[in-house]
């Protein structure tokens, strides 16, 4: 299934079960050191990073379509521009994530084949329509906001390709986050109608924004093995109540409601408590029956078959450089 970056006769050396090896590749990850690409490390840690990779880098690329939509129509040339450069921005994630799958032997190709079959799943949030320019006010306040949460802890990811690349994906978010919450701002501190549509648009969105999180911890397959990797440093329902927890005293600053009569403040645990999520439509929107699912795919196919001569190009190009490099190099052997 994926290519092998390194020698293929060295991988299963490199990857194969060996307790021993297991042991101290766990001693290491307990004392905080961070995995390298040509270190040993057990197949199954490689497939986890690989998965979760991946699904990110293609949350990062989906991602821009919902944003994308709404190029054309923005309000201004000023929130335009911003608009392009913050899209711009998601697809660097994507190209950082994938080339961080690449150093544990996972091709793009490979990567990209698996998400346009349906085989490979992306975060379910980009499965939900932009309605109104108040939604892209929300992806950038919540929607991105929620992906900070995720991923400021994988800064400290014990495998380092993946670490690093978060840093600056971070930095970048951050930047998103705040001009999605300056649109919310501009909107409740507007007209009625504009502040109506910053609240029709946090009633759409609140909910499915606490799914992103992933399942319960009781449901989550994954977070355990993760946790004790260290490629997590926080459950699934702690992210979703830091997120909470942060989040609603923004949205009242805005004047705004939240969709969920049940959110109160515990004055015993200083967190705020929240109703009970809908799983039932967070699973049927994993596996490919949300509002916009197909059209998603269809455009992510209709890209990759629009852009087939790009990369073929790109190819060409990259074989001529080489042809001219090795004859460079029997020139001077000579």
């Amino acid at each position: 299934m994926y290519t092998q970056a390194l020698n293929s006769a060295a991988e299963p050396a490199r990857t194969a079960s060996d307790p021993e090896r297991e042991k101290r590749f766990q001693a290491r990850i307990d004392a905080e050191e961070r995995i390298e690409p040509n270190d040993w490390m057990p197949e199954q840690y490689r497939r986890t990073l690989i998965r979760q990779i991946s699904q990110h880098a293609h949350s990062e690329i989906v991602g821009m379509l919902p944003e994308g939509n709404w190029i054309t129509r923005a309000p201004s040339l000023k929130r335009k521009a911003a608009l392009l450069a913050k899209v711009q921005d998601e697809g660097g994630h994507g190209a950082y994530l994938y080339a961080a799958a690449e150093t544990l032997g996972a091709a793009r190709e490979d990567l990209e084949d698996e998400l346009l079959s349906g085989k490979a799943k992306y975060s379910s949030i980009f499965n939900y329509p932009t309605l109104s320019w108040a939604d892209i006010g929300i992806i950038g306040w919540l929607v991105d906001g929620a992906a900070i949460m995720n991923q400021i802890p994988l800064c400290r990811c014990s495998y380092g390709p993946y670490a690093r690349a978060m840093i600056r994906v971070c930095k970048e978010e951050s930047f998103h986050q705040r001009q999605g919450y300056e649109i919310m701002l501009a909107l409740c501190r507007g007209t009625p109608e504009q502040k109506a549509m910053a609240q029709e648009a946090l009633n759409r969105w609140w909910w499915p924004v606490l799914m992103m999180f992933g399942p319960s911890d009781k449901d989550s397959q994954h977070t355990e093995t993760a946790m004790r990797w260290k490629i997590k440093r926080f459950t699934n329902d702690e992210l979703r109540q830091k997120f909470i927890d942060a989040t609603v005293p923004q949205g009242h600053f805005l004047g705004l409601t939240f969709p969920d009569p049940a959110l109160t403040f515990n004055e015993t645990t200083q967190h705020w408590d929240f109703g009970e999520i809908d799983w039932t439509e967070f699973k049927r929107v994993i596996a490919g029956d949300g509002p916009c699912n197909r059209q998603r795919m269809k455009q992510m196919r209709a890209k990759h078959d629009n852009n087939a001569w790009v990369r073929a190009a790109a190819l060409a190009y990259a074989n001529k450089r080489q042809q001219r490099a090795e004859a460079a190099h029997r020139v001077a052997a000579e």
